[in-house]
């Protein structure tokens, strides 16, 4: 019987929902948050259905579990869960995550200031500010980032060819700039996003194969970054991300962030050391940088950070029966 109380608690991340879960933690097998990412999906993924889709969540819901460190040197590991399934790396929940776990208790770093992170995808530092029992912020160093495949052209049935990049930040995005079917996300309302990402991903999922060379359970292209002209002054982008089956984040997307970054680099329209200011649909802002250039399997690739903040909203305790006939969750297309 697949029965459990789950306390959590809740908040966003410039906007965008995180659900962190302080009890009814699964026993995952593994050396790696990878190895047992692969074993939560494999017998436990019915936790994630129950606490991220309706009734108990909603579309655009994401959340983690804190686990023990899989490192010597490690402060503590992060499983990311959310209504697309579960993620190898977030980076809006990421920052979250932290937020909360730090202003809760539930997380001491060994230096203060730095919590160091074991996520699916590896290790992530996570620098931050806590005064009086508040975290300002929080600024991630993620895995590294690359562009895999550039102007690649796509017919997407019902709707004509897009070219787009694909680029590595954690997930795999499809990058949308202005052209001849799409004038930017200034002229585009949430819902006209909605409906061509679906056809986009699909299309593109279709005729191109990605996987990360390092991890290959890493696979496919899952989020569409749409871009166009910020609404503040002091941004340098703007986007919107489309992820789930009908949701646009209303962050800036942290992941998303370090694949723009990493498209921007590598086609010489970014520069080292130089802020980017990504802003989300809603006008909310991270502040991405270019700390540093490597390589993965031949491609040139980019050390990412990105700032953000959080902030709790409140704490509940959910419950999931058997007995109910919407355990699981459901969707409503």
């Amino acid at each position: 019987m697949n029965r459990g109380t789950f306390f959590c608690i809740d908040g966003h991340t410039c906007g965008n929902p995180v659900r962190l879960v302080t009890s009814g933690h699964p026993h995952l097998e593994g050396a790696t948050m990878s190895e047992k990412r692969q074993h939560f999906l494999k017998d436990y993924d019915w936790i994630r259905q129950a606490l991220m889709f309706e009734p108990r969540g909603h579309d655009m819901m994401s959340g983690s579990f804190l686990y023990p460190p899989c490192t010597e040197d490690g402060d503590i590991s992060i499983l990311f869960i959310e209504t697309s399934g579960c993620l190898p790396m977030c980076g809006h929940g990421t920052i979250g995550t932290v937020t909360f776990a730090l202003e809760r208790g539930l997380l001491h770093p060994k230096q203060p200031g730095l919590a160091k992170l074991d996520t699916p995808v590896g290790r992530v530092d996570a620098h931050y500010e806590m005064r009086d029992g508040k975290v300002n912020w929080v600024k991630l160093f993620n895995v590294p980032a690359f562009l895999a495949y550039e102007k690649q052209v796509i017919h997407v049935p019902e709707l004509g060819e897009f070219s787009v990049d694909i680029a590595y930040g954690g997930n795999f995005y499809i990058i949308v700039e202005p052209q001849s079917l799409f004038s930017g996300t200034h002229n585009s309302t949430a819902d006209q996003l909605v409906a061509m990402s679906r056809k986009l991903r699909e299309a593109v999922n279709a005729q191109i194969e990605c996987v990360h060379s390092e991890d290959p359970t890493v696979r496919g292209a899952t989020h569409v970054l749409w871009t166009g002209d910020p609404k503040n002054s002091g941004s340098s982008a703007a986007n919107a991300v489309f992820y789930g089956d009908k949701a646009i984040d209303r962050s800036p997307c942290g992941t998303g962030t370090s694949a723009r970054m990493a498209q921007l680099f590598t086609q010489g329209r970014l520069q080292q050391g130089e802020d980017f200011v990504h802003e989300s649909y809603i006008g909310s802002q991270f502040i991405g940088r270019v700390e540093g250039v490597t390589e993965v399997a031949g491609k040139v690739a980019i050390l990412p950070s990105i700032q953000g903040w959080a902030r709790r909203t409140g704490a509940n305790c959910i419950t999931v029966d058997d007995d109910d006939p919407y355990a699981y969750g459901f969707q409503v297309i």
